[in-house]
């Protein structure tokens, strides 16, 4: 039940410039945010994986603990990229039973691989607003490229805290089975869905 890829993750939507949707007749998203680095905003970032449960329900589980970088590039944001690390142990499904076994070994594997990462390895511009990102997704020693479809929110400066913001959201399907984590299939579900939603900052004059 991987979730990384991320995201990301999550910035290909910056996939788009004023410009290059105007260009295309296309309303751009409002943005201001120049070139650099770009760290996520720990009180604004989320990534979520969901299945189907023995066709009953689609459980949401969330990570707690992650971190991604942005190096954004302002001119030319096809050529930005990110990394994310997330903490395997953080997983929490609202149920410390369950938590447990999503850590131990038949699935994420917490105590020989504690971390998920995911590096995007390219963005492309699908709209004024939209983009896909690929990368590599590692879990549990298993490296597989994803594809995720984001959206870029918003751009903007903001003045009260002194820094730039970028935020986007993503969505990405994988197959969990892919990952050493084929337990109960097809009882639940291969299929795991990923939402992320973040946004990251640079504070001014860095």
């Amino acid at each position: 039940m991987s979730i990384s890829r991320f995201a990301a993750p999550v910035i290909a939507a910056a996939v788009l410039t004023s410009g290059a949707a105007a260009a295309q007749g296309e309303e751009a998203a409002s943005f201001d945010a120049p070139s650099g680095e770009y760290t996520t905003d720990a009180g604004h970032r989320y990534i979520t994986f969901s299945y189907l449960h023995q066709g009953y329900s689609r459980p949401v589980v969330r990570w707690n603990d992650w971190q991604a970088t942005l190096n954004w590039n302002a001119k030319d944001p096809e050529s930005s990229a990110v990394s994310v690390t997330i903490d395997v142990a953080s997983v929490d499904s609202g149920l410390e039973e369950f938590d447990g076994h999503l850590k131990g070994g038949r699935f994420f594997d917490a105590e020989n691989h504690p971390k998920i990462t995911f590096d995007s390895t390219s963005l492309h511009r699908t709209g004024a607003t939209t983009g896909t990102m690929t990368g590599d997704l590692t879990i549990k020693g298993v490296t597989k490229p994803v594809t995720l479809d984001v959206q870029f929110n918003k751009g903007a400066y903001e003045e009260r805290a002194n820094l730039h913001k970028l935020g986007f959201s993503a969505r990405a399907s994988v197959n969990r089975s892919e990952f050493n984590m084929g337990l109960a299939v097809p009882f639940v579900s291969d299929q795991v869905d990923i939402v992320i939603e973040t946004e990251f900052v640079r504070p001014e004059g860095e």
